[in-house]
């Protein structure tokens, strides 16, 4: 017996459906079923009648019911108490890829603050494959990532966006007129890249792999203005996600044919019990997307 099997259980007595339970814990369906399962084996009880998709306790499910009720409210007492006596917000360990948050950041992070200023985002600045590594051992509670990453299914996800990449230069670079870059293009181009831990990376090698394509990559960097400075001479390029070009005038952004698209969305480890600081960021950021204040 888990506290996270308990509680899978209380949300889906309180919505009779799994399905909404595991839409309101962020969770599989299978996770809440699996949980409601392993309890019933455990203390050999008939927890659920089953009537379609909806549920209704047994009698023995309502007294189990009641029972862990009152231990999750005492563990969330617990909790409050433990917090209010060191007078102390509640802490959410964020990892954040440095491209990516230009893109979220700080507008979300202040707009989180007006609503849940008793919540503490502690942002630390990762690559999405070191950044997942981190949640799954603990270290972080939460990673906004590229969802390209491999094995992105091992966690909990929740996508926010969907981005293309653009090619984008300077002007004074040969390709500044293109109305299109193709990757054939890039063969022999000076280009600047992401640092290593970077699933971006990763897909356009792939795709220069694929195509015998050998750019001449001058640096490897996730630092803004250290990239301009190298384009402002106007003889690399780089690649940005199409809505970060306008918040830097000086960036002509190139669409790239075929279209590279990569998505958005935040990381938690599954089977994590989610305190109230990662419950009401994960809840701000679904609203805010839902309601189209994050960028699509």
């Amino acid at each position: 017996m888990t506290l996270a099997q308990l509680r899978y259980f209380c949300t889906a007595a309180r919505y009779h459906s799994i399905t909404q339970a595991a839409k309101s814990l962020y969770v599989t369906q299978p996770t809440i079923s699996i949980a409601i399962r392993e309890l019933e084996k455990e203390f050999s009880l008939t927890l659920f009648n089953h009537s379609g998709s909806h549920l209704s306790l047994t009698e023995e499910g309502e007294v189990f019911y009641n029972k862990v009720s009152a231990i999750l409210a005492d563990c969330e007492d617990l909790q409050a108490n433990y917090t209010a006596s060191n007078a102390s917000k509640a802490i959410v360990r964020l990892g954040i890829p440095p491209m990516l948050s230009t893109l979220f950041f700080p507008e979300l992070l202040d707009r989180f603050h007006e609503v849940h200023p008793d919540v503490w985002l502690e942002l630390q600045e990762f690559g999405s494959i070191r950044a997942c590594d981190l949640v799954q051992n603990d270290v972080l509670d939460i990673a906004l990532i590229n969802m390209e990453i491999p094995n992105v299914d091992k966690f909990h996800t929740r996508q926010l966006a969907s981005e293309p990449l653009y090619y984008c230069v300077c002007s004074g670079h040969h390709y500044e007129h293109e109305p299109e870059i193709r990757i054939e293009m890039l063969d022999g181009e000076s280009l600047i890249l992401y640092n290593q831990d970077s699933v971006q990376n990763r897909i356009l090698q792939a795709q220069f792999s694929a195509l015998d394509i050998h750019p001449h990559v001058i640096m490897r960097s996730s630092q803004i203005p250290t990239i301009l400075k190298f384009m402002r001479q106007g003889r690399c390029g780089c690649f940005l996600y199409k809505d970060m070009i306008p918040l830097f005038p000086e960036i002509i952004g190139i669409p790239l044919k075929p279209e590279i698209r990569t998505k958005a969305g935040l990381v938690w480890r599954r089977g994590r019990y989610l305190n109230s600081g990662m419950q009401k960021f994960l809840d701000f950021c679904r609203e805010s997307y839902e309601l189209g204040a994050l960028t699509k």
